[in-house]
């Protein structure tokens, strides 16, 4: 059977009009070193600083130095595989993360990958780590109320949506409890938190995540983190991930919390970071752009104004002090960053004052104006009563005999430190804090023994909840103190039932 030569021609004509011409073009350049997670490569001359890279392993990597003759680029991943002479590739890509709904109530590593065993997540965006933070006209000022569930700091230090509180303190002094039982105070806040968990034992994100799950919390969080077994990169990048998901809900006019655990031990991280990429270490070693390393993430927490959608991301990072030393670098730089501190003071939590806030060093620059008026009204003085009454206590010491107006003040100061003791994971509802604080500072108190404080508290809201609800009612939809003759009745009635203990 002979072959055709008009069947071979229309064959090449169809094969010619289907082909299409495909030439990838890529730059690739070559390791000529590596070790301790970073690589020195020669040969991409156009490479962005912080592009992604493709190492010949598939492992993904950071352009982080830009030099003459080579890039410094930080591995995100297993280095062992990679060698001498190993082939990288440019993406042409920023570093980025997934970002959307689909992340909540999952546990993500750095990247978006998932770590929590859950399967793949499937989004379809994502944002750059690194934007610029959102600029002057586009804020508004911080105005609504960002209930953290926690007497100490709603009546002490509150904090508004779209600020930065710092919470700071030595180790074990209770500073994750407080970023735990804020996330699970905003159950019904339509608030969507965001926990990043830097450098910590995998053994305490596993623990911390099941606080969240058991309390129905990991319905509305995001798990980002980077543990103590990760490379230093990864470290580094974890706050900037995190901010990146919470911004894809900011400027949907949603509500974020992005709570950043810890600071210290990103600072470490970059550090380390810097050099090994040879950077000159500047004052402890750090290099002379640590402030701008937080400056340029703090910055992008913001509440904005009403034609972006009225969206706002509250930031709270940690950071770790040593002996509770507030004026060290890293601290003093994160201070000039945020407005206004937490500090949590190892004596007080020792003494079994929890949370142990100290009132004297702790402040919020702007979240007066993020009070409901019913906690204005009761907490005014409660700062400085306790202030007061820490001086106060110190001189006692040394009086027997005090005056009348002094033992006053003290027996006052001793009632306001009961009041504001608070179990752990279990934030309590700002009409109840607001009902308590009401009974305290009108000094309705003051006849009832300190070692009862505790258990009047926790009755008297219970029996409100039964005989007076509309009285909670009140204070939880108009945000106002109701009619005072009303909660000192309420206050008299419940009194006449309370069994001091013998």
């Amino acid at each position: 059977m002979g072959i055709k030569a008009e069947e071979i021609s229309a064959l090449i004509k169809k094969q010619i009009e289907n082909y299409q011409s495909e030439i990838e073009v890529s730059d690739v350049g070559t390791v000529i070193s590596v070790g301790d997670g970073i690589a020195r490569v020669h040969g991409l001359d156009n490479v962005m600083a912080g592009e992604l890279v493709e190492f010949s392993n598939g492992v993904m990597g950071m352009a982080q130095n830009l030099e003459s003759n080579n890039v410094g680029i930080v591995i995100l991943g297993p280095f062992s595989d990679i060698r001498e002479g190993s082939d990288v590739k440019r993406t042409g890509r920023i570093m980025e993360v997934p970002v959307g709904e689909e992340l909540i109530g999952r546990v993500v590593n750095p990247l978006g990958q998932p770590v929590d065993g859950l399967g793949p997540i499937n989004t379809t965006k994502t944002r750059p780590i690194e934007s610029p933070a959102t600029g002057v006209m586009d804020r508004k000022s911080v105005h609504e109320p960002l209930q953290t569930g926690i007497k100490a700091i709603d009546a002490l230090v509150p904090i508004g949506r779209g600020q930065r509180e710092l919470i700071i303190g030595d180790r074990q002094t209770g500073k994750t409890s407080v970023a735990i039982d804020t996330i699970l105070n905003q159950a019904d806040q339509n608030m969507i938190c965001i926990y990043v968990a830097i450098g910590q034992k995998e053994s305490t994100v596993r623990s911390t995540v099941e606080t969240l799950r058991k309390n129905g919390a990991l319905d509305y969080t995001i798990v980002v983190t980077a543990s103590a077994s990760q490379p230093a990169p990864l470290l580094y990048l974890a706050p900037y991930a995190g901010v990146a998901m919470g911004e894809e809900f900011m400027f949907n006019g949603k509500h974020v919390l992005v709570v950043y655990d810890d600071l210290s031990k990103q600072a470490a991280a970059y550090r380390e970071l810097s050099l090994l990429l040879r950077r000159p270490p500047g004052r402890e070693a750090f290099p002379g752009d640590v402030f701008y390393l937080h400056s340029r993430l703090l910055e992008r927490a913001a509440k904005l104004n009403d034609t972006l959608g009225a969206g706002s991301i509250t930031a709270l990072p940690f950071v770790e002090t040593q002996a509770g030393d507030i004026s060290a670098y890293i601290p003093t730089n994160v201070i000039s960053i945020t407005d206004g501190q937490i500090f949590l003071q190892s004596d007080l939590f020792f003494s079994g004052v929890r949370p142990a806030i100290n009132a004297g060093l702790s402040v919020s620059r702007v979240g007066g104006s993020a009070q409901i008026k019913a906690m204005k009204k009761v907490a005014g003085t409660l700062r400085l009563d306790l202030a007061s009454f820490r001086e106060l206590e110190a001189f006692a010491q040394f009086g027997s005999d005090l005056d009348k107006a002094t033992k006053a003040k003290l027996d006052r100061g001793a009632r306001t430190v009961e009041v504001l003791k608070q179990d752990l994971n279990k934030p309590l509802k700002v009409e109840k804090q607001v009902a308590i604080l009401y009974a305290l500072t009108r000094g309705h108190l003051d006849d009832v023994a300190v070692a009862d404080i505790r258990r009047f508290e926790a009755e008297f809201l219970s029996w409100l909840d039964q005989n007076r609800s509309e009285l909670l009612e009140t204070i939880r939809t108009t945000g106002d103190l109701p009619k005072d003759e009303d909660m000192v009745s309420a206050i008299k009635d419940f009194k006449k039932t309370f069994v001091a203990s013998a």
